[in-house]
């Protein structure tokens, strides 16, 4: 019951600000002289102003009584004043929704001002900016200025709301002006109410671009190039709803303007009077679908948005992907073939409806033809299978826990088929068999979402010797597993890493660790982002212990380039190794959660030169990884195989340096595979 009085409170309150913010812009717009306020439809459209004022006053009242009652959890919060209060002293929704009442209220305020003093053109326009405050203050209680407060991130929403308003708000005014029209007024009011009309036409076409342009920019904050959501969430309903209704709007916007205004100047009273009433049936058809424009976007605007929604059910058995088709042979030609036919159609359309000619035919049997079959031309193509979990998302984080986890699992239950490096070394000696996928070099990022992986984990590969694993493996160590063949495959990539840095191309994420050090000091290696770079360490002791003094040495120096070292030991140390080594160490030495950063990076040890591919693998007994200060792996010595390379402190000063110089290219990595 309480989210249909919320659903209600945000449509009203949201409703009657953006009429009077878009009635005060189109009379600011149409204001010629003073006699204008003698017309009968403006005389009934103030009287609404005080009426509407009042509604957005009491329907933010309802918002902050059902926003109690869902922010406390206790849904009589909703009707006791005292709740209510404690919100808008304790939270930044409460002091945002007091900026919003008072706005309100100043506008209440001024439209009972404005009822009995002689107006001018400068009235409207102060009316227009006094009810715009509070459509713009509500746009800080978005879904866009959740995840960023920042201009960036809520002025596309603000002018999206405002040019809503621009075009519905003035629908009313519309529709009186239709009223009067009906009467018999005189050929002078006839020609001046016409104009009236015109003039709202001709601002509402660039608005409804606009709506559409800013609507584009919002939305695709909001999905995140998630574009599956749109067809499998409340949200992607929700707002594919939306777009069909505005459609419908947009084609009675354009018959209003380019059909029935011309012919209100038209000198026959038959021809002008068949015009109002075709008018005031269409106009009366887009408010009304209009009113559940605003309803559809006031849900849809506390709903969760795409990118945040978990799709554990994808309901088709494909979807299309262009990263993972693109490549194949005639993918593109027919993509292209069959965009081509669409503008074709959609040319068509245009043209047989701006010459008046062609009929049906020319508007929408061929044009119609045309899209249908750019369809079936570009769509098939860029199809690819897809299983019930594909967008099925992690529920456990890629770190070193998860990935040894996982190396474990995969030790006992994959190396017999795939190698213990997931090369896929055994053969399968059924022809019609396939031999084991080479889960380490193999490229199918694209094609395999995790969500693909976690279902061929559960349920195995028909015609192939791969198991399923849903009845021996529970669900947080199949994502284990996942983890591992995501950093495996991460760690192939990392053989074109070097001592240095490739700049500014941010690629593989370092996979995050617990920590606790000799120090005393203890966190994860996500605390550093966007504070420090880190340098680690990875060491065999007493065989590092002049790197050690060479560190130590150059300590500071690498800090104040806001870079710190972590030295991970890749052996136990006893308390006497581990004396000799804070003895010279000024920097964290890592003694808890080493051997899970030891094993989770050990995957990352490979060079161009020395790939490492077969057997178990070796383990060079001195690693350093360096990680920007947005968590991603730049760069690596490899002691063993690349010589003298970071023991000259001037060249990792160097790199160090470069890092510093770059801004952020790439959002720090997710904490979940994808």
């Amino acid at each position: 019951m309480i989210e249909i009085i919320a659903a209600v409170a945000r449509w009203s309150q949201l409703t009657a600000n953006l009429i009077v913010f878009g009635s005060c812009v189109f009379l600011a717009i149409i204001w010629q002289a003073s006699n204008i306020q003698e017309t009968p439809w403006m005389a009934r459209l103030e009287k609404l102003f005080p009426w509407l004022a009042g509604i957005t006053v009491i329907g933010l009242i309802g918002i902050l009584a059902t926003t109690t009652g869902d922010a406390t959890g206790d849904v009589s919060d909703a009707w006791n004043p005292a709740a209510w209060i404690d919100v808008v002293k304790r939270t930044q929704i409460g002091h945002i929704w007091a900026a919003r009442e008072f706005l309100a209220i100043v506008l209440l305020c001024a439209v009972i001002k404005m009822q009995g003093i002689e107006r001018a053109r400068w009235h409207y326009v102060l009316c227009a900016l006094l009810a715009a405050l509070p459509l713009v203050a509500g746009t800080l209680m978005s879904h866009s200025s959740a995840d960023e407060m920042s201009f960036e991130a809520i002025a596309p929403y603000a002018i999206h709301i405002l040019l809503a308003g621009i075009w519905f708000g003035a629908l009313p005014a519309f529709l009186l002006i239709l009223l009067n029209l009906n009467k018999d007024i005189g050929r002078s009011a006839t020609l001046a109410a016409t104009g009236y009309l015109q003039k709202f036409s001709a601002v509402a076409l660039p608005a409804m671009i606009l709506i559409m342009v800013t609507g584009v920019i919002v939305t695709s904050r909001l999905v995140d190039e998630k574009y599956h959501t749109l067809v499998s969430s409340p949200y992607g309903w929700l707002l594919d709803s939306k777009l069909v209704i505005l459609t419908v709007i947009l084609f009675i916007a354009y018959q209003a303007r380019n059909h029935w205004l011309p012919k209100l100047t038209g000198m026959q009273n038959q021809e002008r009077s068949d015009s109002v009433a075709h008018l005031n049936q269409w106009v009366r058809i887009e408010f009304a679908l209009a009113l559940v424009l605003v309803l559809v976007a006031t849900i849809l605007a506390n709903t969760l948005p795409a990118k945040h929604t978990m799709i554990d059910n994808w309901p088709f058995p494909f979807r299309f992907s262009i990263s993972a088709t693109w490549d194949d042979p005639n993918v593109e030609g027919q993509v292209w073939f069959g965009l081509a036919l669409l503008i074709l159609g959609i040319a068509t359309a245009w043209f047989a409806i701006r010459e008046n000619t062609g009929g049906k035919t020319l508007k929408f049997l061929l044009p119609g033809a045309f899209g249908i079959s750019s369809l079936a031309l570009a769509l098939p193509p860029l199809a690819i299978q897809a299983y019930p979990e594909t967008y099925k998302k992690p529920t456990v984080p890629i770190d070193a826990i998860s990935i040894v986890a996982g190396s474990q699992l995969f030790a006992e239950h994959c190396t017999a088929c795939h190698g213990p490096q997931g090369k896929g070394t055994k053969p399968v000696l059924d022809p019609d068999l396939r031999d084991p996928t080479d889960l380490l070099t193999q490229q199918h990022t694209a094609k395999y979402t995790v969500g693909n992986v976690y279902h061929v984990l559960s349920h195995g590969i028909p015609g192939t010797e791969m198991p399923g694993f849903a009845d021996k493996l529970s669900e947080e160590e199949r994502w284990d597993l996942i983890n591992f063949l995501h950093a495996m495959s991460r760690g192939f990539d990392a053989r074109l890493l070097g001592t240095m840095i490739v700049p500014e191309t941010p690629v593989i994420g370092s996979p995050v660790f617990n920590y606790s050090a000799s120090d005393g000091t203890s966190g994860n290696l996500k605390d550093f982002r966007l504070q420090k770079n880190v340098l680690m360490v990875m060491f065999a002791w007493p065989q590092a212990k002049d790197r050690f003094f060479q560190l130590a040495a150059s300590y500071e120096r690498i800090r104040d380039l806001n870079t710190e070292i972590l030295a991970v030991p890749i052996h136990p140390l006893n308390d006497e190794q581990l004396q000799q080594i804070t003895a010279i160490a000024p920097f964290p030495v890592v003694t808890e959660g080493w051997e899970e950063i030891k094993d989770a990076y050990w995957w990352f040890r490979r060079i161009r030169m020395v790939p490492d591919l077969s057997g178990k693998g070796m383990f060079p007994q001195h690693m350093e990884f360096l990680t920007d200060r947005f968590g991603y792996l730049r760069a690596r010595w490899v002691a063993q195989f690349e010589g003298f390379g970071w023991q000259n402190v001037g060249a990792l000063v160097s790199q160090v340096t470069q890092l510093n110089g770059e801004g952020e290219i790439m959002p720090p990595p997710g904490e979940h595979a994808h």
